[in-house]
């Protein structure tokens, strides 16, 4: 479906400027912003893919991934197409750069499935909803009115001024940090480091609970000591955020083959150095998908692909034994 977009500038003779992300395209009267989603048509820019999704399912909460926020709970996942970055690694390039079989559904038919499944969650999920970004904003209003909780998961690639409005009826948020060079974020997703650093700073101010990925790509942001600063600046944040470290796999234009398990454990054993909660994903080890609380040592969450037990964290999320709070959201 066709909508007038939000924020966007008239400039001159029907060109336009968009301001939703850090690209700030400029666009003349028939173009398309980079996304390839967003369009200007006689000086009106439009967003092209609202309501239309390409898939909608329940899944686990923690296959977006969340490991903090509900866990063991299910929830609605929705997704359109397009995206604002062009990872060459994408894993779900079938949907983030080109467009699919759609269905056409508005936000209000959203919202009464999730109820009708007794879902008391909604997942903005699968392509970049930072693209969709009038329909995530529909459709978490009307949810967030249902007593409904509204995930996003992103890339982080937006500007303040619609990341501030969006996080109004946003309940949880997990960025993917896809390195920390800036040299990669340019030449391999066609993104800005900073930008996203700064998407995650204001979700975390903004009290929306938050947690981080970064796919591990095997000679591409998988430089240990580099790394490590990425670990030291989250951890300067807070170190009780959450951090997802994911197996690679050869997808869309990258042959590299799968992230070493050996590679990945040891940026794990790093990151641990720095962060109290970090996860592997995609190894299938139950060692490295586990809560464990940072002060004793205690097994709290255990976790076999996405089976979910709670064994050692008691209904106000405080470990059992020591009593330190490692959930706000149970």
């Amino acid at each position: 479906m066709v909508r007038e977009a939000l924020f966007y500038e008239e400039l001159n003779d029907n060109t336009i400027r968009c301001t939703l992300c850090p690209h700030r395209c400029v666009l003349e009267d028939g173009k398309k912003g980079i996304c390839g989603v967003r369009m200007n048509r006689g000086g009106v820019l439009y967003t092209l893919n609202y309501g239309e999704l390409t898939s909608i399912a329940m899944d686990p909460i923690e296959k977006k991934p969340l490991f903090h926020f509900y866990p063991g709970t299910e929830i609605l996942s929705i997704s359109t197409w397009g995206c604002n970055m062009k990872c060459k690694f994408c894993q779900n390039w079938e949907i983030s750069q080109q467009r699919p079989a759609v269905r056409r559904v508005d936000p209000e038919r959203i919202v009464r499935i999730a109820m009708e499944h007794g879902s008391k969650f909604i997942a903005y999920t699968y392509n970049e909803p930072i693209v969709w970004f009038e329909f995530v904003l529909d459709t978490s209003r009307l949810a967030a009115k249902e007593g409904i909780r509204n995930v996003l998961i992103t890339n982080g690639f937006i500007e303040p001024e619609p990341l501030k409005l969006l996080l109004q009826t946003i309940h949880a948020v997990n960025i993917d940090l896809k390195g920390f060079n800036e040299e990669f974020y340019r030449k391999e997703c066609l993104g800005e480091l900073e930008a996203v650093k700064r998407s995650i700073e204001m979700v975390y101010e903004a009290g929306v609970h938050l947690e981080i990925t970064t796919l591990i790509v095997p000679n591409g942001n998988d430089n240990v000591n580099e790394l490590e600063e990425e670990f030291k600046w989250i951890a300067s944040i807070d170190p009780d955020i959450p951090l997802h470290i994911s197996r690679y796999f050869p997808n869309y234009k990258y042959t590299e083959p799968p992230t070493p398990k050996e590679k990945l454990i040891s940026i794990y054993e790093r990151a641990r150095e720095h962060l109290n909660f970090v996860y592997i994903g995609n190894l299938w080890d139950e060692k490295y998908e586990n809560t464990y609380c940072p002060d004793c040592g205690e097994l709290l969450i255990r976790r076999v692909g996405y089976d979910v037990e709670l064994v050692g964290i008691d209904e106000e999320g405080r470990c059992k034994r020591c009593e330190r709070k490692i959930l706000k959201h149970l």
